[in-house]
């Protein structure tokens, strides 16, 4: 029988026939190649009216659209989230609540990626909130880096001659100077706190309570802060005093003068104990440091004495004996064909000394050179100011700049006025460099790097304030 419009009416399948039809054409359907499968499918939408359509596609998208992030075990979804770059994680926060709650959670993930921006991690907050915040933080200094923004400058004025020696610590910077005097400067409000009369000071050090300096006239002096009196007197060089050290537990005083040696005092006393020699040249640093390694000639915890001229780093064990001979020589040429710039770190464990071949860095158990930092990019030539795990602070006559060394790349720079130059690398100096070993969001504040100008000011370069 036949309807109005000449079709015949639709008949259902009986349940058991139809299930029996749906598995013959399940087989047929297997048994095709991929383009016969998907010929039979275009022709069965072409067959499928508004209903079916609409079941097809609330059944496409629950298929294609599975949130793999919801559906994996939270270990697995933090070891794929770590693959991803800063900024398709913030992009996949916006993704979803649930994609935004898992991101949020995922300590390890914000801690990595802070990492790889030169952040320290402290591994006791497990608050992944917290360090999304950091990270955020950490990329907008690197990006104030990047763009010549991090810092800003000011001038300390005081003195009426040139100064030549420079010393920071604790948010106080010591200058001394021709005018026979060494003032001590607030660094955060540019005043000055102390000043008192000295002979011509061509390096300086101090504490809370005294002050150090070593002087063109070959003789070394201590000076009480607080009534501005000469405490101690040092003489026996034959040449001026350029570089000094002392510690007080040791009572022991350090220098380095243009007679080619290097002194050691009693800092209580005045009184010389012993002349090493060996130099060849003008000793124009000496450092004392305790030694954190051990190796054949040292332990740790002992105290070592390095001294530098214009070729040459000698190494000398300091508290020993009264007699001591020199430990080790370094040097980057064996013709003396290159000289060594009159800058040195040294922290227990490495050396670290610049020279027109690039940055030296010496293994202090061995003392073998294990990394030589040559800039791939310009400027080729740069000098070194400080050298930690993370960062290098590097200058020349134009700019400061910013290193990573785990990549050896220019991460910022900071133009510089025409400083006055020292061939003995004391009328300029960092400032606080803990930074250098990682930022934390809070060492990256105050002094950065200090120079004597040719108007007898002081030029300092500071952080800027984070926003």
């Amino acid at each position: 029988m036949l309807t109005a419009v000449g079709k015949r009416p639709h008949v259902p399948m009986e349940k058991a026939a139809f299930e029996r039809w749906l598995e013959s054409v399940s087989t047929s359907f297997l048994a095709l190649s991929d383009q016969q499968r998907n010929q039979s499918l275009d022709h069965l939408i072409s067959l499928s009216g508004a209903a079916q359509l609409r079941h097809l596609s609330n059944g496409l998208e629950a298929l294609l659209k599975r949130d793999f992030l919801r559906l994996l075990p939270l270990e697995l979804a933090f070891y794929l989230l770590r693959w991803l770059d800063p900024q398709t994680l913030l992009t996949c926060c916006l993704v979803c609540k649930q994609w935004n709650k898992v991101i949020n959670t995922c300590t390890e993930v914000w801690q990595s990626v802070c990492r790889d921006l030169g952040w320290r991690i402290d591994e006791t907050i497990q608050d992944a909130g917290h360090w999304k915040v950091v990270y955020l933080k950490a990329k907008l200094r690197m990006k104030q880096l990047n763009e010549e923004d991090a810092f800003e400058t000011s001038s300390l004025i005081g003195h009426s001659a040139r100064v030549y020696a420079l010393y920071y610590r604790d948010g106080l910077l010591c200058t001394g100077s021709d005018d026979l005097s060494a003032k001590l400067w607030d660094v955060r409000t540019g005043q000055c706190v102390y000043g008192i009369q000295t002979h011509t000071c061509a390096t300086v050090k101090f504490d809370e309570q005294k002050l150090v300096t070593g002087s063109f006239d070959n003789t070394i002096a201590c000076w009480e802060w607080s009534t501005g009196a000469k405490i101690q007197q040092f003489r026996g060089h034959t040449g001026a005093v350029f570089s000094i050290d002392y510690n007080d537990e040791l009572d022991t005083l350090v220098s380095g003068s243009a007679d080619f040696t290097v002194k050691v005092w009693s800092l209580s006393a005045g009184t010389c104990v012993n002349t090493l020699t060996g130099h060849t040249e003008w000793v124009t640093k000496v450092h004392l440091q305790k030694s954190q390694v051990e190796s054949m000639m040292h332990s740790p915890g002992d105290y070592i004495l390095l001294s530098v001229d214009k070729y040459e780093i000698k190494v000398w064990p300091i508290g020993c004996e009264i007699n001591c001979k020199c430990l080790k020589t370094l040097s980057v040429s064996e013709d003396r064909s290159v000289c060594l710039q009159p800058r040195l770190q040294f922290d227990g464990r490495y050396i670290v000394c610049c020279s027109d071949l690039g940055i030296y860095q010496w293994d202090f158990a061995s003392f073998d050179v294990i990394r030589v930092i040559k800039p791939q990019q310009e400027p080729s030539s740069l000098s070194l100011l400080g050298f930690g795990d993370i960062f290098a602070l590097l200058f020349d006559n134009h700019h400061l700049y910013v290193m990573d060394v785990r990549t050896e790349v220019i991460v910022g720079r900071w133009p510089l006025p025409a400083y006055r130059k020292s061939k003995r690398g004391s009328s300029f100096l960092p400032g606080v460099t803990s930074w250098l070993n990682g930022l934390d969001g809070k060492n990256d504040s105050g002094l950065v790097f200090a120079t004597s100008m040719p108007d007898h000011s002081i030029h300092l370069v500071l952080w800027r304030e984070n926003g």
